[in-house]
């Protein structure tokens, strides 16, 4: 049973409605598996909480035990935090239910669910949240970042369409943060991550999506040079009805792409598009992706809106070995398109990818010290991932990654989106993702977590005294 005692841990086990698993369980290996198979950590214990009783609960065990904690939600953490060697997994894992109030405009979330239950249930009612690009994805570390997805031109960030949280605190309190309720912490909960405590259910204000406009352009790798330059004009300009990420990554062997460009190394956008779809509208939308250079391949769609969040679900499945690094772009200058000419030329697997997500128009017109989010002026937030099923690859993909993003770091904005750093990160990495929001964002911690009982994350120490 690892670090934890033994007969305490029977004790929890009677308290809770939830199970706990350890090693000897049937159930351990599969509760210790996370999206990136890269982490192979072994706690000593799950605790699958069911409701917020199991979580005060939960919270209650490890202070008196003093055993060290971590907190899973949808368990798509990157660098694995969400578990912690020898320690005890606060899982919030099985917490997936929601429900939308369509007169309210309003989805109340549970802490453990991931994209695909959220936009399953506001679907029905013609409804969405800019979230995420992958329905695999936790609600809870995504919100907790900040999030961005494809509607993110149009309808901002997702912390942006948050209206209140429920959360435990450390010392076991429970509380809902708002506007109007603990407004300090609603703030830093809109970018600050799992610093601040765990929380339960997120209200989401919701907005009209249904069917939108679903379109892939790729153009021949050595074209990078021409079609970012085309690019980073392009889409900045463009209506915030259409939404576009830049990416260079391998043509997959399968539908849409034509067998004659499978496994061909291409520069491309993914495109969604909001607007109307009557008549060729989509089309007209895109008459200019000829302009920087003949493209490879087009193809063009209506798609229900969740289609269009699990259509990399299946390309990309939980278990595969992943090593991200990321950074925010006010610009994409001459010098970053020779460096990203330079890696797209020279994906080390066929999985591996680079991506540009917009984060400007409606993203923009929130105060820059309305949330914890510290780049609205940053219009593309850049993530580089080395991707691969094989673990013999691991040390291959890392090191693309961290050559990729050390030459290319030197025309970023200096920070990168929370969920986009990677596994044992610098304090200054961290620093410098929430710039001048940085001491706000201490002294909040001092104020709901003093002892930094929360800290298996990418951590903001409490400002002393």
């Amino acid at each position: 049973m690892g670090g934890i005692n033994g007969t305490a841990l029977e004790g929890l086990r009677e308290t809770l409605r939830g199970p706990v698993i350890t090693a000897q369980d049937p159930g351990y290996d599969e509760a210790r598996s996370i999206y990136n198979a890269m982490i192979d950590r072994h706690p000593a214990a799950f605790a699958q909480c069911v409701d917020v009783a199991d979580v005060r609960a939960v919270l209650s065990f490890a202070r008196d035990t003093g055993v060290e904690l971590s907190v899973r939600g949808g368990g798509h953490s990157g660098p694995g935090l969400c578990l912690v060697d020898d320690g005890l997994v606060l899982d919030l894992s099985t917490m997936r239910g929601v429900h939308v109030d369509p007169r309210a405009g309003t989805a109340q979330v549970a802490g453990g669910a991931q994209l695909g239950d959220l936009d399953h249930a506001a679907h029905t009612f013609g409804l969405g949240v800019p979230a995420g690009i992958i329905s695999m994805t936790g609600v809870g570390g995504l919100t907790l970042g900040g999030g961005h997805g494809y509607l993110t031109r149009k309808y901002g960030l997702t912390i942006d369409s948050l209206r209140s949280a429920d959360v435990v605190l450390a010392d076991g309190s429970f509380v809902t943060a708002s506007e109007e309720e603990h407004p300090d912490l609603f703030w830093a909960l809109r970018g600050g991550g799992g610093n601040f405590g765990v929380v339960t259910s997120f209200t989401f204000g919701l907005h009209p999506v249904d069917t939108v406009g679903v379109a892939v352009t790729a153009w021949p790798v050595d074209r990078t040079p021409e079609v970012l330059r085309w690019y980073r004009e392009f889409l900045p300009a463009a209506p915030q009805d259409l939404y576009g990420f830049f990416t260079v990554f391998t043509i997959p062997p399968g539908p849409p792409f034509p067998e004659p460009i499978h496994g061909q190394k291409v520069c491309g956008v993914v495109w969604c598009y909001t607007g109307d779809l009557a008549g060729d509208r989509l089309e007209q939308a895109l008459t200019a992706v000829d302009e920087p250079a003949p493209s490879a391949f087009h193809f063009t769609t209506p798609m229900p809106y969740p289609a269009l969040q699990g259509m990399f679900d299946t390309l990309i499945p939980k278990g595969y070995q992943w090593y991200w690094r990321g950074d925010f772009f006010d610009t994409i200058s001459d010098a970053a398109i020779e460096v990203h000419h330079k890696y797209g030329e020279n994906l080390p697997t066929d999985l591996s990818l680079m991506h540009l997500y917009p984060v400007d128009a409606a993203a923009h017109q929130v105060g820059a010290d309305d949330t914890a989010w510290a780049y609205r002026d940053a219009v593309w937030s850049g993530v580089i991932a080395g991707v691969d099923p094989d673990p013999a690859n691991a040390e291959l993909i890392r090191q693309w990654s961290v050559d990729y993003w050390t030459d290319l770091h030197p025309h970023s904005m200096g920070g990168s989106y929370i969920n986009f750093l990677g596994e044992a990160e610098s304090a200054d990495r961290v620093r410098a993702t929430y710039r001048g929001h940085y001491d706000r964002l201490a002294a909040t911690k001092h104020t709901y977590d003093p002892d930094n009982f929360f800290h298996a994350n990418q951590n903001i120490p409490p400002t002393a005294g």
